[in-house]
């Protein structure tokens, strides 16, 4: 089948490069004519597991092309998913839909009889029959539907190839038709299809989404609570995350979330809900930003305790800039949120992250960075483990005391093996955790 990506960041090129690698015929839209040349070369804008190697197969392939132009796009196919980012608004919690809006707007001219426009962005409750209206009067025979993505960055590509599920909100049996045929190899394999309508599949989205910030937070507050009673929040995870009623995933205690995702959904979420009269149900998202948020003020607060009360004229390593690990990411970054308090209180920081270095620097200038692990920590009155890299839990402490000033360690995502740390002559110490205990 043809179809135009429009969008083509995170998760538009994703979606072009494994729907062609599908067998589909896929014609990539952005507006940045520089991506657009970059991506024709097989270069992807984003640090993705995979990426690479597919988008050079599917570009290789002659399935896959990218074009500047939205006109050329509307043209080429009667299937058009529209994956443009909606950023928080800079007045409010309420997410901006300028960028999707003026998609449908730039697509409705060019329109060919029949075309179903499918969104992927994540959006509020109510756009898609707010854009219906827009493009059935406008171009008469034509619809929307809404596709949401549940992708994970740093394995965007498996979920895409391997989703756990598949979540369509359409207002016709055509839409849903289209919509199988395109997703046909995955629903051969069993995945489950959730075929509703697209006010349910908007909230299905920031629904999953908050549910996750809530889990993350839930278990911050708890690690706050046993830093106050002497407890251990890694211990306390793990048992509570052994009933099969609420489980391990997204119970582990330390900086939070951040990223393009989590903190502008659950904020756009409980904004709308305030727009549509149930801001009360939701009431509760704004305890877990806050929660979320005061992670990083609280690692920030340990920090300048185990410097002495200060962070002037000292030297802090830092070891994470991306928002999570395998991603080059650093939206909202709560690693480079911390660094950056740091530098701004007065210590001399130095940054080192595998993938984000490029993006950390663009946005964070004025840190220092290096690609060397044991440069970033050199000469450091503290280490800060901020992004729980693969890579950190493989660093030889014993090497890495060799080279700092003073061996201490705040490790504000509780992954670093404490006792192999502490052998090593390294002083631990970690949210949620009691000084001196360890997890077993």
């Amino acid at each position: 089948m043809r179809m135009t990506v429009v969008g083509t960041g995170y998760v538009g090129t994703v979606h072009a490069a494994c729907m062609a690698d599908l067998g589909h015929e896929v014609l990539g839209v952005d507006i940045d004519p520089e991506r657009v040349a970059a991506l024709s070369a097989g270069q992807p804008p984003v640090h993705e597991e995979g990426l690479g190697q597919l988008l050079a197969r599917a570009t290789d392939s002659g399935r896959l092309r990218f074009t500047t132009s939205l006109a050329e796009g509307a043209r080429f196919a009667e299937v058009h998913f529209v994956c443009v980012g909606t950023p928080q608004r800079p007045d409010g919690w309420a997410a901006d839909l300028r960028h999707v809006d003026a998609v449908v707007d730039g697509l409705v001219p060019h329109l060919r009889p029949g075309s179903l426009v499918v969104g992927k962005s994540t959006v509020p409750v109510g756009t898609a029959a707010r854009l219906d209206r827009r493009v059935a009067a406008a171009a008469p025979g034509c619809e929307v539907a809404w596709n949401p993505e549940f992708l994970r960055e740093g394995s965007a590509v498996h979920d895409t190839m391997h989703p756990e599920r598949l979540v369509v909100g359409v207002f016709s049996e055509r839409a849903d038709s289209v919509l199988r045929e395109i997703y046909r190899p995955m629903l051969e394999a069993g995945v489950p299809y959730f075929s509703t309508d697209p006010a349910t599949a908007e909230l299905v989205k920031v629904a999953a989404n908050s549910f996750l910030a809530t889990k993350i937070s839930f278990i911050n507050a708890m690690s706050e609570v046993c830093e106050a009673a002497g407890a251990d929040a890694v211990l306390l995870a793990r048992a509570i995350g052994a009933d099969s009623r609420i489980g391990p995933l997204f119970l582990e205690p330390g900086l939070g979330f951040g990223g393009s995702c989590f903190p502008k959904d659950i904020r756009a979420f409980a904004a709308r809900a305030e727009d549509i009269g149930a801001g009360e149900a939701v009431a509760f998202l704004h305890e877990v930003d806050r929660i979320n948020t005061r992670q990083r003020h609280r690692t920030v607060d340990l920090a300048r305790t185990l410097l002495g009360g200060s962070f002037r004229d000292r030297r802090i390593g830092v070891l994470g800039a991306a928002f999570k690990p395998g991603s080059d990411d650093v939206r909202d970054s709560p690693a480079l949120a911390v660094a950056a308090a740091a530098h701004h209180q007065g210590a001399s920081v130095r940054v080192h992250d595998p993938q984000a270095l490029d993006n950390a620097r663009a946005a964070f200038p004025d840190l220092t960075y290096t690609h060397d692990v044991a440069k970033a920590c050199e000469d450091a009155d503290l280490v800060l483990h901020l992004t729980p890299w693969p890579e950190y839990r493989r660093v030889d402490p014993a090497a890495l005391a060799a080279v700092v000033h003073r061996p201490q360690v705040l490790d504000a995502r509780n992954a670093l093996d404490e006792e192999t740390w502490r052998t090593a002559g390294w002083s631990v110490h970690a949210l949620g955790r009691a000084a001196g205990r360890r997890a077993s």
